[in-house]
């Protein structure tokens, strides 16, 4: 055999085995899925690894659980009286917490909330297109499981009590659940050498009051549950995310972040970011109202009020460069916001026109101030005054 036909035979071969090659290799990557949106134990892992294992043990669980059942007997009758509603029949769903139990309440959480998106993601049939879209979605799913894992871990070693109102129907019930995350209140206590009595108190109002909200008003449960399945449906069905992520990180680049906006606001669509600010403007409410009573049956019932007021006002001031990193890279200064134009919403209202104004919050959703009605609490009171009137008046007189 000549050796111009060894070259021939050798290239025909190599040939066919390239192609059995490729004939395998793009049968095995036609059989390739997308990932799911968050790799969930991984997101565990990271925000155990951030909180640090602090862990409750039964006696410790069960004496916290009962002080905490204490306190909301003695404390929830003067929050009916303050607000006009009676004490919640659900009230008593209280538990002392760990950091890690609250994150793997809170996972639960997250992940049935963000159950739509898990098969957003689909993948081009030709093998060199679908190669590099499982790489772009393997690389969208390990940062977001480090957003959620960093985000729940670091809340994890803040938090101090949550009102979990049961987002999207986990459970089928109707009233929801206290946690009080007992290693954060003790450290808290133990490192600002906070009356300890008094401290709990404090706390044990804010959260009770949620309870209030959303058992004496069932229709705010489902009103924020139907905003996050509007909100998560929106995402679905958009299309346009990965163009919209470049145009945000240049116009951040570039310091166009507008003075109301938020750099998440930059990846929605006008619909996105339309149901956004209403969930904005609605846990607003919820957390401002919560301060607010808390604050004012505080000043009567917890002695050191004045002192857990000062301290936590330091606190604000003093957070680290770091801690700020964090709370904007994870968008948790949105939360943080959410309290002070709640609670200056309500307070302006409580001051000008007395506190019964602020029962007209609740009489439905459409009662609920918009995202722009939080700063200007007048134009809120006169619109839904009007509304008021004009449903009272009835169809008759509204026709003269």
């Amino acid at each position: 055999m000549s050796e111009r036909s060894a070259r021939v035979i050798g290239l025909l071969v190599g040939l066919s085995l390239g192609q059995w090659v490729g004939r395998r290799a793009r049968d095995r990557v036609a059989t390739w899925e997308p990932p799911g949106l968050i790799d969930w134990g991984r997101a565990r892992e990271l925000a155990v690894r951030f909180a640090g294992e602090v862990r409750l043990g039964a006696k410790e669980r069960e004496e916290a659980t009962a002080t905490y059942r204490r306190l909301i007997e003695e404390l929830a009758p003067a929050i009916a009286t303050f607000v006009g509603a009676p004490v919640p029949p659900g009230i008593h769903r209280v538990y002392a917490f760990d950091r890690i139990d609250w994150i793997d309440a809170n996972l639960e959480g997250f992940a049935e909330i963000l159950r739509p998106l898990e098969t957003l993601v689909s993948l081009p049939q030709h093998p060199l297109a679908r190669v590099g879209a499982l790489a772009w979605a393997y690389a969208g799913r390990s940062a977001a499981t480090v957003e959620i894992g960093m985000a729940l871990g670091f809340l994890s070693r803040r938090v101090l009590g949550q009102y979990d109102i049961t987002i999207l129907g986990r459970e089928p019930v109707t009233t929801g659940k206290l946690y009080f995350v007992e290693p954060n209140v003790r450290w808290l206590i133990r490192t600002w050498r906070l009356p300890e009595a008094d401290f709990r108190r404090w706390l044990v109002l804010h959260e009770v009051t949620h309870a209030f909200e959303f058992e004496t008003y069932p229709w705010l449960r489902e009103h924020v549950n139907g905003l996050l399945r509007e909100w998560v449906e929106a995402l679905r069905l958009d299309g346009n995310l990965g163009r919209r992520f470049i145009e945000a990180v240049r116009s951040a680049t570039r310091g166009e972040v507008g003075h109301e906006g938020t750099w998440i606001e930059l990846l929605m669509s006008p619909e996105q970011r339309r149901l956004f600010r209403a969930l904005q403007a609605v846990m607003a409410v919820i957390e401002g109202y919560s301060n607010f009573v808390m604050r004012q049956v505080g000043r009567h019932l917890v002695s050191e009020y004045e002192v857990i007021e000062r301290k936590f006002e330091e606190r604000e001031r003093m957070r680290t460069p770091a801690e700020q990193l964090v709370l904007r890279l994870t968008g948790l200064d949105i939360k943080l916001e959410q309290y002070r134009r709640g609670e200056m919403f309500c307070r302006t209202i409580a001051e000008r026109y007395g506190r019964d104004a602020l029962t007209l919050l609740w009489r439905g959703p459409d009662c609920l101030p918009s995202y722009t009605e939080l700063s200007d609490p007048i134009v809120w009171l006169q619109r839904v005054r009007r509304s008021s009137e004009q449903h009272d008046a009835g169809p008759n007189e509204n026709r003269q």
